[in-house]
C-alpha cells in the first residue's frame, strides 16, 4: 500500500482530518452494530485532537507504532479511509490484505509500524525502532502512542529506562483518556500526572491538552525537534477524554452522563470550529471541509464493500512477503 500524505500543515487541513476520523469512526460503530465487521474495536471518538496534532508534528518519514485504539493514528499518516475500511472488511485491499483487522494494521512503505491489541505492547517495538534510527543514523524519531493504562505495564518502564540511558530519538506520547477500560486513572497511580513519571528516566516530560489540537501539535513538535537534534526522548501526556466506551462491549456504567457532558463541552472538533471561524476563517470554507470529509467516508465505504474477498492462494502468503500476490 501507497499513499500520498495528508495534508496537516494548515488548519483546514487539521480540521478537515479530525472531522474525517470522527466520520470513519462513527461509520465503524454502525457496521459493528450491522453485523458487517466482527471481532471488537477501539474508537477514539473524542481523540481525534491527539492524533492530528502528534502526527501533523513529525515528518511523513517518522515512523510510527500505535495502539489498540489506532484508527485516527493510520488516518493521520495515511489520509486513506478506504483502506482501512477494506482491512475492517476483511477484503483483501486492505494493507494487510484483510487479516491484521483493526488491532494488527501496519503499512511499512509509510513508517506506520502497526497497531497493537495488547496493553503497552507497541512500547518496546518503538524504542527498538528508534535505537535502529540512532544506529543507523537516519535522523528519524520515533512517535510512540499508549494510553495512561499502558504506563502501568512493565513494558513502559523498562523501555523509557533504555531510551533514557541511551538517547534514544523517540517521543512516547500518552493518550490519557482518564479511564483504563473502566478504572479512573486517579485510582492506578499515585503520581499527579503521567508526565511527572519522566524524572524516573532522566528524559523531559510534559503535559498538552489533548482536547486543543494546536496545543498537541506544538507539544509534539518541540519534542520531535529535541529528538532530532540528539537530545533524547520525551514523555509527553495528552489529558483527553474517549466520548465513546472503551470497546463496542463497553456499555459504560462507571462514569456519570454529568463527567461525559463536561467534557463534551469542550469537544476537539467543534472547540476548534470556534476557534477558527474567531481568527477570520470563512464559515463556509469549514462547511466545505465537512462536506469533503464526509463525501470521503462515504467512497470509502463503498469502495471497501465492493471490494474482493482474499483469495485461498492470498490467504497461504504472508502480506508481508515478496512473494505475496496482492490484491
Amino acid at each position: 500500500m501507497s499513499s500520498p500524505a495528508p495534508n496537516l500543515a494548515g488548519p483546514i487541513g487539521q480540521y478537515e482530518m479530525m472531522l474525517m476520523i470522527r466520520l470513519f469512526e462513527q461509520r465503524v460503530d454502525r457496521l459493528f452494530d450491522e453485523g458487517a465487521i466482527h471481532g471488537t474495536a477501539h474508537l477514539c471518538i473524542g481523540q481525534e485532537a491527539c492524533a492530528v496534532g502528534a502526527v501533523a508534528a513529525a515528518r511523513s518519514t517518522d515512523p510510527i507504532v500505535s495502539s489498540h485504539r489506532g484508527h485516527g493514528h493510520f488516518l493521520a499518516r495515511t489520509g486513506d479511509p478506504a483502506a482501512l475500511m477494506a482491512e475492517l472488511l476483511g477484503k483483501a485491499t486492505g494493507p494487510c490484505m484483510g487479516r491484521g483487522g483493526s488491532q494488527h494494521l501496519c503499512v511499512r512503505d509509510l513508517a506506520f509500524y502497526g497497531t497493537n491489541g495488547i496493553t503497552g505492547g507497541g512500547i518496546p517495538t518503538a524504542t527498538g525502532l528508534a535505537l535502529s534510527q540512532k544506529l543507523l543514523g537516519t535522523g528519524k524519531v520515533v512517535l510512540c502512542f499508549f494510553g495512561e493504562g499502558a504506563t502501568n505495564q512493565g513494558t513502559f518502564h523498562e523501555s523509557l529506562n533504555m531510551a533514557g540511558i541511551w538517547d534514544l530519538p523517540i517521543v512516547y506520547f500518552c493518550e490519557n483518556n482518564q479511564y483504563g477500560m473502566s478504572t479512573p486513572f486517579r485510582q492506578i497511580m499515585k503520581v499527579r500526572t503521567v508526565a511527572d513519571r519522566a524524572a524516573a528516566y532522566g528524559m523531559e516530560g510534559a503535559w498538552v491538552d489533548g482536547m486543543d489540537v494546536e496545543g498537541v501539535r506544538e507539544g509534539v513538535a518541540a519534542a520531535v525537534e529535541r529528538a532530532r537534534a540528539g537530545g533524547g526522548p520525551t514523555l509527553v501526556e495528552a489529558e483527553c477524554y474517549r466520548f465513546c466506551g472503551h470497546s463496542k462491549s463497553d456499555r459504560l456504567l462507571y462514569r456519570s452522563r454529568e463527567e461525559e457532558a463536561r467534557w463534551r463541552q469542550r469537544d476537539p472538533i467543534e472547540s476548534y470550529r470556534r476557534k477558527l471561524l474567531a481568527s477570520g476563517v470563512p464559515e463556509g470554507v469549514l462547511l466545505d471541509a465537512g462536506r469533503r470529509a464526509a463525501q470521503k467516508i462515504e467512497e470509502a465505504y463503498q469502495q471497501a464493500r465492493s471490494a474482493p474477498e482474499p483469495t485461498p492462494q492470498q490467504v497461504l502468503v504472508s502480506p508481508y512477503s515478496k512473494e505475496s500476490p496482492g490484491p
